[in-house]
């Protein structure tokens, strides 16, 4: 099985497909506890902080608090994770996942500044994704979102419009564009 995952703040589209490219498991997953946010760096450390009645937080408190965000995010997309391979016949082999920049900073101060701030929490949850990935013994596959689908449909050839639109009529809806990306990406993994 070859899982492909479409991550935004706090959850994940994700989809699990055979060798076959047959859809076995689609869900959202929630990949943080409730209460804490979502993009502590985007909405602790970005530019629209004048919008905000109370200071930012210095790099320090920053820091503190994007070690409880990523602690909660373990937590909760591990559960997440295991909760979705318990339900499957066949184990995973592959977790598809957005590429981020390898040479990404991981410092909060430059994190913090334009033109980091905008990825620095999606990043995190990509990371945490992959370590749990490999924690478990899946591959990490990376795609880069805009060009995933596009790709798939060249592998796939005249079998892309029913590989990549037709789970819709067997899983009804939702079957968005995020479901198509994390299909796609478990495509092109392979």
């Amino acid at each position: 099985m070859r899982l492909g995952i479409a991550h935004h703040f706090g959850w994940a589209v994700a989809v699990t497909a055979e060798s076959d490219h047959k859809v076995v498991d689609r869900r959202r997953v929630e990949l943080i506890e409730p209460g804490l946010p979502t993009a502590p760096i985007h909405h602790e450390g970005g530019p629209h902080l004048f919008h905000r009645l109370a200071a930012p937080l210095d790099d320090d408190a920053l820091a503190v608090l994007v070690a409880d965000v990523r602690a909660s995010v373990v937590r909760a997309t591990s559960a997440a994770l295991d909760e979705l391979a318990a339900g499957l016949s066949e184990p995973i082999v592959s977790m598809s996942l957005r590429a981020w920049p390898a040479d990404f900073p991981r410092d909060i101060a430059t994190q913090r500044r334009v033109p980091y701030e905008s990825r620095a929490d999606s990043v995190m949850y990509c990371q945490v994704l992959a370590e749990l990935a490999r924690d478990r013994g899946w591959a990490v596959r990376l795609y880069t979102a805009k060009d995933v689908e596009a790709e798939a449909v060249r592998i796939l050839g005249e079998r892309a419009k029913e590989v990549l639109h037709g789970p819709r009529a067997v899983w009804g809806a939702p079957w968005s564009k995020d479901h198509r990306a994390a299909l796609a990406a478990t495509i092109v993994a392979t």
